[in-house]
């Protein structure tokens, strides 16, 4: 499994956390934060699997 793979998912679970803060706490800018982590997080996964799938070749 490709490093990015691991960090895309951590960055995608603090994101979703941040998110939730956010709307808890009525904080628009934390949550703005946790969704754009949580869209970073997903975009670093997907490259992740790339990598892994062109190793496999």
């Amino acid at each position: 499994m490709d490093k990015d793979r691991i960090k895309g998912t951590v960055k995608q679970a603090t994101g979703t956390i941040k998110e939730q803060v956010g709307k808890a706490t009525n904080d628009p800018a934390l949550e703005t934060d946790g969704k754009i982590e949580k869209s970073e997080g997903g975009v670093q996964k997907a490259f992740g699997k790339v990598k892994d799938a062109l190793r496999g070749l």
